[in-house]
């Protein structure tokens, strides 16, 4: 017997979104499959919220902070990633989810997720164009970095536990790495 599945196009996905088909479930939409986002804990949920505000307080209205909200990506994508950076374009997201070309860049938190983070995840992220994605890896404490694009694929790749780092669309914004994981 051969197995057959259905790749969702984000068109599809969101039809059967308006539709009410899943009744509120907590999905995302990754390469065309279906996956059950894990409920959030309280630590996930606090490192979230504390480190939105803290991008907030650094960035000002230079960028636009959404957490836990969807983006749409152009390979059959609309995952939800926990921090999105993007540009402050107001009423425009009525319209849509944030574009890659919108997406200064993306951070996710970690606890049982970090290997659907640093596979799935960033393959995703890297071929739809995301120029930054960071890892928050809450139990070691350490953060990755990906970023400089070249043919779909992150060419630098780090993992930091202290200092400062500036994300590419902001040189001039020094983040204190600590404060990622300990807000």
């Amino acid at each position: 017997m051969t197995l057959t599945t259905y790749k969702w196009t984000v068109d599809h996905y969101h039809q059967a979104i308006k539709a009410g088909i899943f009744d509120d479930q907590p999905l995302e939409l990754l390469r065309g499959e279906l996956v059950v986002i894990s409920p959030e804990g309280e630590p996930h949920a606090y490192y979230n919220s504390e480190v939105g505000d803290y991008l907030r307080s650094l960035l000002g209205s230079q960028a636009k902070i959404r957490e836990a909200h969807p983006i749409t990506l152009t390979n059959d994508s609309e995952p939800i990633s926990d921090l999105a950076i993007v540009r402050p374009l107001g009423a425009v997201y009525l319209e849509h989810h944030p574009y890659p070309s919108e997406i200064h860049w993306l951070i996710e938190f970690s606890n049982a997720t970090l290997t659907k983070d640093l596979t799935t995840k960033k393959i995703t992220y890297a071929e739809s164009g995301i120029q930054e994605y960071w890892v928050v890896n809450l139990r070691d404490k350490q953060l990755y970095t990906f970023k400089n694009l070249h043919n779909g694929q992150y060419t630098t790749e780090e993992v930091l536990e202290d200092g400062t780092i500036s994300p590419m669309a902001f040189q001039d914004v020094k983040i204190q790495v600590y404060r990622l994981m300990n807000p």
